[in-house]
């Protein structure tokens, strides 16, 4: 039976996407019917089931990209590889990396049941020992994603691990210029500071890039059934994925998704907090981590500002993206404030 007609939908050919999986060897029993799951603050995401099966299709957005993001291999590639590990991923079921399908490469997954925790509100399920809990459970997954074994798993060519950091610092800088819309002293700043206090690097692990709470799929008891939205994933410093981590702790987290964000609420535990904790379960001390923070804060700015560039032209689906570049200038001064901090 061919796909379902979709009008809605803007990135997704059902009726593409039907005759790619066939050609793929996967099953499709009845017509293909979808949903938009997130409208592409990075990717846009679908809910796509048939009469049997039910799977996650993810591809980039439809305009305003970004060099480095939006990489569908990645990601398909990732979890791929993490299956088999401690680490819990949804199965990869296919790859398409010709755009004449769909305008764009796509990744298929298999749909993982479970509540995903991305507002304030979602959080009053959970009472205050369970949700402690439920954080241990976040800092627990990521220490044993920096503990795998890339090599072992088939990563062990998925990034060039020595001199990361100074890549992400040219990197993020590069990125600025493509998505700014006007100069921004403190960025320049920024920069400049970043580029003068590089570390040497703290350890080489895959790190996920984009790691918070609804990022995570979450079994029944609390426990993390899957981690998603690997496109920023690479072998890298895990210290970049903590630092980032405890900065999406910031109020100006809710302008950049353009919603009251779980991962902002007074009742998880602060950045220190999260920090601490994740020493304690990965072993590792957290040295020169004012310069993570630096970093990360900066990340999350050009993040911010590239949000901001995709709804200037007009290239994003659904709503929630109008306050992202408020929160630039936010996330900048807080950054120069993490570096000063180390000679005062």
């Amino acid at each position: 039976m061919s796909a379902a007609a979709e009008h809605d939908l803007p990135g997704l050919d059902l009726e593409a996407l039907d005759a790619f999986l066939r050609r793929e060897g996967v099953e499709v029993r009845g017509a293909l019917r979808a949903r938009l799951l997130s409208g592409g603050k990075s990717n846009l995401t679908f809910d796509v089931r048939d009469d049997a099966s039910h799977w996650v299709l993810r591809r980039p957005p439809t305009a305003g990209l970004t060099p480095s993001a939006h990489d569908m291999a990645r990601e398909f590639r990732v979890t791929r590889g993490l299956y088999e590990t401690a680490v819990p991923v949804a199965r990869a079921v296919a790859l398409c990396e010709d755009d004449a399908v769909m305008g764009a490469p796509f990744a298929v997954t298999e749909y993982v049941s479970g509540p995903v925790v991305r507002m304030k509100q979602d959080l009053e399920a959970f009472g205050d020992a369970e949700l402690d809990g439920v954080v241990d459970e976040l800092v627990r997954v990521l220490a044993e994603l920096h503990a795998v074994d890339y090599a072992a798993c088939g990563l062990g060519e998925f990034g060039r691990p020595d001199g990361y950091v100074t890549r992400q610092v040219a990197l993020w800088a590069k990125q600025w210029e493509r998505v700014k819309a006007d100069d921004l002293p403190d960025i320049d700043r920024l920069h400049m500071l970043l580029a003068e206090s590089i570390p040497q690097q703290s350890a080489s692990s895959i790190v996920h890039g984009d790691y918070r709470i609804d990022n995570t799929i979450l079994d029944g008891d609390g426990s993390v059934a899957a981690v998603v939205d690997w496109e920023l994933s690479t072998l890298g410093d895990p210290l970049t994925d903590v630092a980032l981590m405890c900065v999406y702790r910031d109020p100006a987290l809710d302008l950049v998704l353009g919603e009251p964000a779980a991962w902002t609420s007074e009742r998880l535990p602060s950045p220190d907090d999260l920090a601490e904790r994740y020493s304690r379960a990965s072993g590792r001390t957290l040295d020169n981590w004012q310069f993570y923070l630096g970093l990360a804060h900066f990340k999350m700015a050009v993040i911010a500002m590239g949000i901001d560039h995709r709804y200037r032209a007009g290239a994003t689906v659904g709503s929630g993206f109008d306050t992202a570049g408020s929160a630039v200038p936010e996330f900048a001064a807080r950054g120069l404030a993490a570096l000063r901090s180390v000679s005062s």
